[in-house]
């Protein structure tokens, strides 16, 4: 012990000073004036409300993708002070005072800033010389359009780093696995490489491609490890179920943890609430969850409710009645029952209550005890305002006439006797006798006379139903569909039995106190599900385009112009790498076919050490740009030149890879080695050039006049913004 003392404690370390300055390169050119311009950029508009939404801590749903990267941006927000309190409606509205700006756009910048070493470690890992490794860097580092993208409030840059980072855990696994399996540092970045994944996933769902190729990388090389004849059964055996718990349990968990983050800060009731269930939106503080406070649980015979459509499509709406009555003649010349009319209506209101009753008893309140209503039971629904009963017979539906009519029935004596006796299939049970619950029984009611389905049709009724939504009897058919589904958000006791009291009861309040929570998962599985089938916005954008767009750089977006200059920021690429690297990757899969060829004839072109790594690379880059591109293709959605940057940042890894490749292997001799070296060096200061020239469009600090304007549009289809009179920024 007093040895220790006596003697000084020393840790060495070895510190990569490529990996250093590469990340002091990155940092200056990402966060260099990092406020400016202190204006809305592009879809900042669109992120900014969720980070207010967070400071607030108010529900949203965003069906762009899960909500990991909001909660970054939140993060930077939170960090920084941000109360939320900013109106995003505008591109180009200049940010207020609470507004940290810098904050807002750190995580994203230091993302960029980052990846360029990390695009050096990759290059490194996979056992290319230094010189690949700080070109693949150098590349990232002049790349205008991931410049641009990590200088705002946005979340490629975010997604390109965790993809970049999956690739290198795993990478740096590989390397463990070779030297000491199951070691402390084989665990360390097997788990890493999970996290990242399940990262990249969260921020956006193209992160699952690079998740998918990591996977695939993965199991191939596992197949060969179970191949290897020198390990053991047993030790085989944690070799898979180590990967399977690491590449698949830990990403799962993970990605469940950021919904749990998220559902926990975002607890208030919100204006995105009504695309949610009741149930849902009663687990919220405020909204529903004031108004449902109280309610009973269980629904009985005499209960009083209001009757939610579960499709909540075109809007969310209730089951509704008033006295009006269906035209005896349509517009079209068909008639109708002249019975009162029955709709979904959208807003809340007194005429969305009904009455639960027993057919075989004529009392409308709650017997003591209550008498609870289960699945299979024939109830009737009486409407609570008219006392008319909920009733459907073989009348066409006015606008879907496949469909029955279903309406409040009138005894006008004649020869159309009433037909209101429904069965209730709760379609969420858990056994053939289960209670009848407020808010969390998915309910369907079935005609017992004509076995139609009480459904929501979604179409508006004309002027004479005050263009309500119609609700159709429709014949039963298998199957699950949310349009019949019907869920009871507000519920009371019935007490009165005569009429005049029973209205005044269905204006006043609940009395009584039952509180119910949705569990994490049922409210997780909800929302994601929200998420994959929220419909978007898809109409044609000024500055989309298509995935063949991209690969040369035929399009360009205009994220902001400074109002009173030419200054404007452009989300536009170094020209000359993205080109490159596009005749890159041509060039590799040239040559790997060529060599496969000869490798099938036995002609081995490259050592087996070099062909592996030829391979691994190609994998992994060439993998990687095809599993973040390709799928493009299949999308029904609005693209962007943003989507094409995970892709593109592939190729700039394999760059190098093939360049050092056609040196070492391709050239033959010492001169053509030198030449090769001197035109590498000639083409990325041609790069180098072409990212000065392109600087003022991707910093927007500089005002260009309309003449250097035009000369930058190097192709017609480039929308560069010109003014007609432009203003120096000084005067």
């Amino acid at each position: 012990m007093l040895g220790v003392l006596r003697h000084p404690v020393v840790v060495t370390a070895d510190v990569n000073l490529n990996v250093v300055a590469l990340t002091v390169a990155g940092l200056l050119s990402r966060l260099w004036r990092l406020t400016y311009p202190r204006a809305v950029v592009f879809d900042e508009v669109y992120y900014g409300q969720y980070i207010s939404f967070y400071m607030k801590r108010v529900f949203f749903l965003d069906g762009s993708g899960p909500p990991f990267g909001h909660m970054l941006l939140a993060l930077g927000g939170y960090l920084g002070g941000f109360d939320g309190n900013f109106l995003w409606n505008r591109i180009g509205a200049e940010y207020s005072s609470n507004v940290p700006v810098w904050s807002l756009r750190l995580l994203p910048a230091l993302a960029g800033a980052l990846s360029v070493p990390m695009a050096y470690q990759i290059v490194w890992e996979l056992r290319f010389s230094h010189g690949a490794a700080m070109g693949a860097a150098l590349l990232m580092l002049i790349e205008n359009a991931l410049i641009t993208q990590s200088r705002l409030m946005l979340l490629e840059s975010v997604l390109i780093f965790f993809n970049l980072l999956a690739v290198l855990c795993y990478l740096k696994f590989c390397s463990s696995q070779k030297h000491r399996p199951f070691s402390l540092n084989w665990w360390l970045w097997l788990t890493l490489t999970g996290v990242a994944c399940s990262c990249a996933v969260g921020i956006k769902y193209m992160g699952i491609f690079t998740y998918l190729l990591v996977l695939g990388v993965a199991a191939v090389h596992t197949w060969h490890l179970i191949g290897d004849q020198t390990l053991s059964n047993v030790s085989v055996l944690c070799h898979v179920l180590a990967r399977a718990v690491a590449l698949v349990g830990v990403p799962v968990v993970t990605y469940l943890l950021f919904f749990y983050v998220h559902l926990t800060v975002l607890c208030r009731s919100g204006p995105h609430d009504q695309i949610m269930s009741s149930a849902f939106q009663a687990s919220l503080e405020g909204g529903l969850a004031r108004i449902t406070q109280g309610q009973p649980l269980e629904v009985a015979y005499g209960s009083q409710v209001t009757l939610k459509s579960a499709f909540g499509k075109p809007v969310p709406c209730w089951l509704h009645s008033h006295q009006s009555t269906y035209p005896m003649i349509y517009e079209n010349g068909r008639g109708s029952s002249h019975q009162q009319q029955v709709t979904c209506y959208p807003f809340k209101d007194v005429n969305n209550w009904w009455i639960v009753k027993d057919p075989g008893r004529h009392q409308l309140e709650v017997s003591n005890p209550p008498r609870p209503v289960r699945h299979g039971d024939v109830v009737q629904l009486v409407h609570g305002m008219t006392t008319r009963f909920l009733n459907t017979h073989d009348v066409a539906a006015p606008l879907s006439p496949h469909a029955q009519e279903v309406s409040c029935y009138i005894d006008y004596n004649v020869s159309m006797p009433a037909q209101n006796l429904w069965r209730l299939d709760i379609m969420n049970r858990e056994s053939d006798t289960e209670v009848w619950k407020t808010i969390l029984s998915e309910v369907r009611f079935v005609h017992v006379n004509t076995s139609a389905i009480l459904k929501l049709s979604g179409a508006h009724l004309p002027d004479w139903g005050f263009r309500q939504l119609e609700v159709v009897g429709e014949k039963l058919s298998r199957g699950y569909h949310e349009s019949a589904v019907w869920t009871v958000e507000e519920h009371r006791y019935g007490r009165s039995q005569e009429q005049k009291d029973r209205e005044l009861e269905l204006h006043s309040p609940p009395q009584m106190d039952i509180g119910r929570n949705l569990s994490f998962m049922a409210r997780f599985l909800e929302l994601q599900w929200r998420m994959l089938t929220v419909s978007s916005d898809d109409a044609e954008h000024k500055y989309s385009s298509t995935p063949l767009d991209w690969v040369t750089l035929d399009t360009n977006i205009a994220y902001w112009l400074h109002p009173r200059t030419s200054a404007q920021i452009h989300l536009l690429g170094n020209i000359v790498i993205w080109v490159s690297a596009g005749l890159a990757t041509t060039l590799y899969a040239l040559l790997f076919c060529w060599y496969l060829l000869r490798r099938r004839r036995n002609i081995c072109d490259l050592p087996e050490e070099s062909w592996l790594r030829w391979v691994l690379a190609g994998a992994l880059c060439v993998g990687g740009w095809a599993a973040n591109y390709l799928p493009f293709f299949l999308m029904e959605k609005t693209l962007f030149l943003y989507h094409y940057l995970p892709a593109l940042t592939f190729q700039i890894l394999l760059l190098p890879v093939v360049l050092q490749h056609i040196s070492e292997h391709l050239c033959r001799s010492e001169f053509q080695r030198s030449l090769m070296g001197a035109v590498v060096v000639a083409w990325y200061s041609i790069a180098c050039h072409v990212f000065n020239v392109l600087r003022p469009l991707t910093y927007g600090d500089t005002s260009l006049s309309p003449s250097e304007l035009k000369a930058l549009r190097w192709k017609d289809s480039w929308d560069i913004l010109i003014r007609k009179h432009s203003q120096d920024p000084t005067q």
